[in-house]
This record gives structure tokens, sequence and C-alpha cells, in this order.
């Protein structure tokens, strides 16, 4: 869900720290977040400030011989070629497409993929010339096309990686052989808590609420066959208060999503993911690759 948003004020007598423009929504009163107190305990992958000392992994002495002698020739080589899928307004489509116009993404978004042609995001695409492609075929988009017809796309786009953004329907098994450990979403609960069929926008954020959740917040994850069961990559912690509403937590969430996401694509563009041996991918660090984050 995308919120129209304010910045915060801070409460008498109470320090906080927060992040640029934490969001609320007009006519309520603007709670303060980030706990300074909290933000080491709570700061995850991806967290590139106010984290503990990262786990330092040593690699093999015939592996460091290896990079040394590479010299200062290793780099983020190409840009990387980005198709991104949407259902909605694409927010977070926009934060990534904007990030690579800046270069904080080593990457570029060549092509859009939608199930709603005429959604906020597939809008945005065309206003900035980048393709549109509808998928799949439906009674509400006789024009999408079909499985085969969308790889034989993506590869005429010559597309590396595949990033859902709000993207509503499951993506095929045939998608996911073709780009295998190359398919990311975003999913704006801590996963595995709240994810799966039905979980989606502000259904997400009721659940949490109700649930009775101190800390909500976005997961950053690998697509598989299944909804949300792929292998975290990065997630951001947001607390919950007592009287919030999904509004604003949806609000609080989304605008931890638009730094996480793009965080996690940078890596992902700059080839910084390392894969664990019990298949848990991590990211590398910009300034040392032994360090993983």
């Amino acid at each position: 869900m995308e919120v129209s948003v304010a910045p915060p004020a801070l409460r008498p007598g109470r320090s906080f720290h927060t992040n640029p423009a934490p969001a609320t929504l007009p006519g309520r009163t603007p709670r303060p977040w980030g706990l300074e107190a909290n933000r080491q305990a709570n700061a995850v992958r991806c967290e590139l400030s106010g984290r503990p000392e990262p786990r330092i992994l040593l690699r093999a002495a015939a592996a460091a011989d290896a990079q040394q002698g590479a010299g200062d020739s290793a780099g983020p080589g190409r840009r990387k070629r980005l198709a991104v899928f949407v259902s909605g307004g694409g927010s977070n489509y926009r934060a990534i497409h904007e990030a690579a116009l800046g270069g904080t993404v080593h990457g570029d978004v060549v092509a859009l993929v939608t199930d709603k042609p005429g959604c906020g995001g597939a809008e945005h695409a065309r206003s900035n010339g980048i393709p549109v492609v509808v998928f799949p075929k439906s009674k509400s988009a006789p024009e999408g096309i079909l499985v085969a017809e969308l790889l034989d796309a993506l590869r005429g786009y010559g597309v590396d990686f595949v990033l859902l953004a709000g993207y509503l329907k499951l993506i095929p098994a045939e998608l996911i052989q073709e780009y295998p450990r190359s398919i990311l979403n975003i999913h704006p609960s801590l996963l595995p808590a709240f994810g799966g069929k039905g979980f989606y926008g502000s259904k997400v954020h009721k659940a949490v609420i109700a649930s009775g959740a101190r800390y909500s917040g976005p997961t950053v994850h690998f697509v598989d066959e299944h909804y949300d069961t792929g292998k975290t990559l990065a997630q951001r912690v947001v607390p919950v208060f007592a009287d919030d509403t999904p509004e604003l937590l949806a609000a609080r969430v989304l605008h931890e999503e638009h730094q996480v996401y793009v965080e996690a694509v940078a890596a992902l563009c700059e080839d910084r993911i390392a894969w664990r041996d019990d298949g848990v991918p991590l990211i590398k660090s910009q300034l040392n690759p032994d360090v993983y984050l």
C-alpha cells in the first residue's frame, strides 16, 4: 500500500533516532520510531549503519591469493539488465529505477512486466521509455502473453535479473528455471511470519496488528515456486505501536522497503551475493569482500 506521508515530530522528554521522513498519515499525531536503543538489536542484513560488527568469514588461502592476484582489475563489471514485475503503483520499482539512474544501482530497468496494463507502475514505465509487457493473458488483459512468449521477451531484452515489486501473481516454474537464484521479491512482513498466499497489502498489516506482534518490517527474498518461501536475503525492522492502524504501519514499512530493496538490488548487480553451504544467501560488503552483512 502506498500512503502519502509526512515527517514525524519528537515527543518531549524522549530521544529518538528516525530515518529521513518516516511515515505517518495526515490528521494523525506523528509517532517517532526507530528507537536508538533498539537499533543495533533490530538491525539485520543490508542495514549498513548502526549495526553490530559484522561476522568476518575468512576465505581459503588459495581464494585470497587468487583475489589478490587479480589486482585492481576486479570491479562491478557491466551494468546488469533488470525486468521489474508490478501489479500496482510500483513505488518500489520507481525507487529502483531512480537508484539506477542515480548510479546507486549498477544496472538498468529494461522492461516492466504487469498483469494490470493500466496500473500506475506501467504508466510510469511508458512515460520513461521502458517497454511494458503484459503477463499473463486474462479476461481483464486479453493482450497478455503466454509463458513461452514472456521468456522470449525477457531473452530479447537481455534480462539478467527479475525483480518482483508488488506483483500479485504466482511466478510460473518455467521462469524460475530460466532464472535460478536470479529473481528477488519484497514482502511487507518479517518472513516467514505473515507470508504465503493471500497475504499482501493491507491484509499483512492487519494480521500483524491483530497478532500482537511488537515488530514488523520488509523482507527481500529469492523466489521459488511458492508464495514467500524463498531464502531471505535482507530485512529491516520497524516497531508496531499499541495504537497502530494498518495504514500507519504500512507507511512505516514502505519507507524501509524503498531503502532495503535498493540496497539488495545494488548488491545483486555488483555480484556481491554469496551462498552459504546450507543455501542461505549473504551480502558482501562493498568495502571488504570478506565482510558479510
